[in-house]
């Protein structure tokens, strides 16, 4: 089983990936759906006991965030794998404000993300990493994660 989650700020393409790569195999977990801790709680636990492919569709920049998700996962024998998006502010900020009124972010909202982003690493539990890029049109290209990033 297979525990995918993503990192990285607001509008950097995570949810359009997950619908691009993801969508028709894995379970969405996402906070802006499930809109408190306690339902995505739950769903994340159920994702467990069933032994349901899921991903982990939050901005998740710190460690501490991220191991909420990892802990139970590997007690559940799942794989986990993690995708760094490439988190440029501006360039958040530009997509931000093509979408629709009611799903922006605030700018400092986006900013506050991004200074509290830590880069992930193989110690927190992680079986594979990968490094992602937003393309033009929305393509992406994803490469295995390195230290250098």
């Amino acid at each position: 089983m297979q525990a995918i989650i993503f990192i990285g700020i607001q509008a950097c393409g995570k949810s359009t990936f997950y619908h691009h790569k993801f969508g028709l195999t894995h379970v969405r977990i996402n906070l802006d759906m499930l809109k408190t801790r306690h339902r995505e709680q739950r769903m994340f636990e159920t994702c467990l006991d069933i032994q349901q492919l899921l991903v982990i569709d939050n901005t998740n920049p710190t460690k501490l965030d991220r191991s909420r998700y990892i802990e139970p996962a590997k007690q559940h024998k799942f794989k986990i794998v993690g995708y760094y998006f490439e988190s440029r502010i501006r360039d958040a900020i530009a997509r931000n404000k093509q979408r629709p009124l009611a799903q922006q972010i605030p700018d400092k909202g986006i900013g506050g993300t991004a200074k509290r982003l830590e880069l992930p690493n193989y110690a927190e539990g992680f079986d594979e990493l990968y490094y992602v890029k937003l393309l033009p049109e929305m393509q992406f290209a994803v490469e295995k994660w390195s230290d250098e990033v």
